[in-house]
């Protein structure tokens, strides 16, 4: 397949709206997916009437701003408040086709619709075409990431391998005696894979055959996209999106900003009063999602950027997401996986020998490190912390223990440290 294949054409008709006609499509889905929550969602009807907001007197998108911001923490809270995760959802659990679990801990519902998560147009975009033979290396276990890339790909006619994150010597196994062309996972991962492969005296373009790769779960520099697209002479693209909603926004073979996924209205607001700003300007990414199984209305996703409407070379005429240019909380992304103080907490309050912590995260040559920083005398049950950590937290970090009254007194509990260059 030649690499013209593979940056040209257009997935969905949705993609081409002009600037009428999406605000017409906006307003439409909006207003039905308003009118089927608030009447089957017992969590959203409460939202609204306790907002005094009124279904039928919804016009135009800008009245969306009179429903209050839902917080991706608040979700932990609300699951917990009775049958269908709290009134979140609008069907009952036994009418779905999987519920996930995700660190917080918070479960994400899967419906039997296809392309539940919305990101077939992400991968069109980014290159990925019929005949290809993809590798996923993101967790098929509990958390979502694994089977929802992989069932986009089928929709492409990919075949997929369901890999999984670790086992890397496997790992470029399968992909030279298979000849994989395209990866999906973490982008510190396929550094890492690189690393190992060129140790071991692989040549990452002769004895590979990869052509394509999509990445998402982390902050990607340019200057890790170009290592990496020159180690293995491929095209690189990213995308966006939560294990909540699925697909928010994806690049496409001109890398100028992220796509808004058309199955999605997407707002960027001030992260402490939630009113919407002007484009170009800063602030907390806040997505409603098209889904009527699980209506997470204006949901705060945490991520800051902005909005860019310029015209794009692809012909794709949807708003663009700039950069993610930092988080609002202390919560951090690491290795794909959220991690939040209050988890770690929790392992923590189980080793009264531990007096206080703090977690340290670096990229060293782009990939993510996460140190655990704690204060204790004679601590003498490392693995066994770091066992607990993994099964609470999904991640194993590097344990450091330093006498007491070693950290600084005032501290933030997750310090991030990566610099993307």
């Amino acid at each position: 397949m030649t690499r013209k294949d593979r940056t040209e054409g257009i997935y969905s008709r949705r993609e081409v709206l002009d600037e009428s006609e999406r605000r017409q499509y906006y307003l439409i889905q909006l207003k039905e997916l308003l009118q089927y929550a608030y009447r089957y969602s017992e969590d959203v009807k409460k939202r609204f009437d306790r907002a005094q907001f009124q279904v039928e007197k919804f016009r135009t998108l800008t009245d969306l701003k009179h429903i209050p911001i839902l917080k991706k923490k608040e979700l932990i809270f609300l699951q917990s408040m009775g049958p269908r995760l709290g009134g979140l959802l609008t069907k009952d659990l036994g009418e779905l086709k999987r519920v996930f679990l995700s660190p917080g801990p918070i479960f994400d519902p899967e419906d039997r619709g296809e392309d539940y998560w919305g990101w077939t147009e992400g991968f069109y975009a980014a290159g990925f075409r019929s005949g290809d033979l993809a590798q996923v290396t993101f967790n098929y276990h509990l958390t979502p990431a694994g089977l929802m890339f992989e069932e986009p790909l089928r929709n492409l006619g990919c075949a997929t391998i369901p890999a999984g994150p670790g086992n890397t010597a496997t790992q470029l196994d399968i992909m030279a005696k298979l000849r994989v062309t395209g990866y999906i996972g973490t982008p510190s991962y396929l550094m890492h894979l690189a690393q190992k492969a060129e140790e071991t005296g692989i040549n990452l373009r002769k004895d590979l055959y990869m052509e394509v790769a999509f990445v998402t779960g982390e902050k990607f520099s340019e200057k890790m996209r170009n290592t990496l697209e020159k180690k293995f002479d491929c095209i690189m693209r990213q995308g966006y999106g939560t294990a909540d909603v699925g697909c928010i926004g994806y690049e496409c073979y001109h890398k100028n900003g992220l796509h808004v996924a058309n199955r999605a209205f997407v707002e960027i607001c001030h992260p402490d009063t939630g009113i919407p700003l002007k484009d170009g300007e800063v602030g907390e990414i806040v997505v409603t999602a098209f889904n009527k199984t699980y209506p997470l209305i204006r949901l705060a996703t945490g991520d800051l950027s902005y909005i860019d409407r310029l015209p794009c070379a692809c012909g794709r005429t949807s708003p663009r997401l700039g950069n993610i240019v930092g988080r609002v909380d202390t919560t951090a992304r690491i290795k794909g996986m959220f991690v939040y103080p209050h988890q770690v907490e929790q392992v923590m309050a189980r080793y009264e020998e531990v007096k206080r912590w703090q977690i340290e995260v670096t990229n060293p040559g782009g990939i993510d490190e996460m140190t655990l920083y704690i204060e204790a005398s004679n601590f003498k049950r490392d693995e066994e912390l770091l066992h607990s950590f993994r099964e609470k937290i999904k991640l194993r970090p590097v344990l450091k223990v330093l006498a007491p009254g070693s950290l600084p007194p005032q501290m933030r509990p997750i310090e991030d440290k990566r610099k993307w260059d």
